[in-house]
């Protein structure tokens, strides 16, 4: 019984070689050929790159020496930019008036030590009662210099920023703890050299 879906072989090559142009000549190719695209085939952007491997573990000596870095530049930065509290043009008002005068409050300490050394039961009582003295005039010139301080503070900003949210008492208090700091130490570091107009 003849198949309805299929045709004959015969009728196809008939077909073909009738609908195929009189001048041309049929080209056989084997039967495992594959036609062309017309186009070269594009290459894949990583195809040459191999992945990278991950990347050797650090030595005792490597890890010790990144921490250091890593601790160094975290200091510098500190240094030069400060920390969340030094924020605000409030506190950069506050520590240019500081950094641009001389402070009772860096001899401060010094003074300290040598009121320490002096105060000891062993000296004479006259290099006691010289230490004494000392440590009263160190103390009563750390007071006066915050008061003054504290105004030029509190006169700048009620100038400046009128309507600042910056509580005046917060303001002093940085103030004052910046001027008894040696000024080499302060940070963030001076941007105004003594005696600069503020």
């Amino acid at each position: 019984m003849p198949s309805l879906f299929r045709r004959k072989s015969a009728d196809v090559v008939d077909e073909s070689a009738a609908s195929a142009p009189a001048d041309e000549t049929p080209v056989t190719h084997a039967r495992s050929h594959t036609p062309g695209k017309g186009r070269e085939t594009p290459k894949r952007p990583g195809a040459a790159r191999r992945p990278g491997g991950a990347a050797p573990p650090l030595t005792k000596e490597e890890a010790k020496q990144r921490r250091r870095q890593v601790r160094a530049e975290a200091a510098a930065e500190f240094r030069r930019e400060g920390g969340p509290r030094d924020r605000g043009p409030e506190r950069l008002l506050a520590r240019n008036v500081v950094d641009s005068r001389r402070t009772v409050g860096t001899w401060f300490f010094g003074g300290a030590l040598i009121v320490l050394i002096g105060s000891n039961a062993a000296m004479p009582a006259v290099v006691r009662l010289v230490s004494n003295l000392l440590w009263g005039a160190l103390a009563l010139g750390v007071v006066i210099d915050s008061i003054l301080i504290s105004r030029k503070i509190k006169k700048l900003v009620r100038e400046r920023f009128p309507r600042t949210q910056q509580r005046l008492g917060s303001l002093y208090l940085y103030a004052i703890m910046r001027s008894i700091t040696f000024r080499r130490m302060r940070a963030p570091e001076p941007r105004v050299n003594l005696g600069d107009p503020v």
